[in-house]
């Protein structure tokens, strides 16, 4: 199906139908997939976008879900999240990035990689990269505004290095709650135990996701693993 006019043309079209009829930009950017005749925006947006890695992961993924994005150091585990955050604006979600691991100045540099240096001064990306992050700051902060979000969380085994955080899972569960009670995306990045790389495997699995403390990862919906350039999507379970 060809489009009436470009998606970012769209877009537009959608921010002055929000401003006009006083709506959310979600339901606009609804209201104008509708008449393009599809189902939503998100339904649009991902058959019309180019099929990289993280749009391919945005198509499948639904509202509420918990998403692990797990792999060992320098497998690009932190810039795909990141591009997870920079590209939720194509499918009518506020994109959020929080970071225990990165200073700004950190993300910015990774955010010029992306070709989106300016995306968090225009407030299309929130960026925190505070020592309070939790599960507790991550959703007030998301609560700050009113709209459908993708969150990613960088990264998994950080959250409860203070001890006046409770522990890693209950963190979790109140992450997968709130995913489930706001139709939030909340997607945590994770690392790989090093014990990996002495097998001869050609991907890291579940049990691989390096677990200093108890969590179980059934919460999540999905699990996400990179190596060596490549990327494997599945179902939790």
């Amino acid at each position: 199906m060809k489009l009436s006019s470009p998606i970012y043309k769209l877009k537009r079209r959608a921010r002055m139908l929000a401003r006009a009829d006083g709506i959310r930009l979600h339901e606009a950017l609804n209201r104008i997939a509708a008449g393009e005749g599809f189902e939503s925006w998100s339904h649009m947006a991902a058959g019309y976008a180019d099929a990289t890695p993280a749009r391919r992961i945005l198509r499948s993924i639904s509202a509420g879900e918990m998403v692990l994005i797990a792999a060992r150091p320098g497998h690009g585990k932190t810039l795909l999240g990141l591009e997870l955050a920079v590209l939720a604006g194509e499918i009518g979600r506020q994109g959020y990035f929080f970071s225990l691991e990165y200073t700004k100045s950190d993300v910015q540099r990774r955010l010029a990689a992306l070709g989106a240096a300016n995306l968090s001064d225009t407030g299309a990306l929130i960026v925190d990269t505070s020592d309070d992050i939790c599960a507790e700051h991550v959703t007030k902060i998301i609560e700050q505004r009113d709209c459908a979000a993708l969150a990613v969380i960088d990264y998994l085994q950080l959250l409860d290095q203070r001890r006046s955080h409770p522990p890693l899972e209950a963190q979790v569960r109140d992450l997968r709650a709130f995913a489930r009670a706001k139709g939030a995306v909340v997607c945590l990045i994770s690392q790989v135990d090093r014990s990996f790389d002495l097998t001869e495997r050609d991907w890291p699995a579940v049990d691989d996701v390096r677990l200093p403390n108890p969590l179980d990862l059934s919460l999540f919906d999905r699990l996400c693993f990179l190596h060596d350039g490549n990327i494997r999507m599945e179902r939790a379970g």
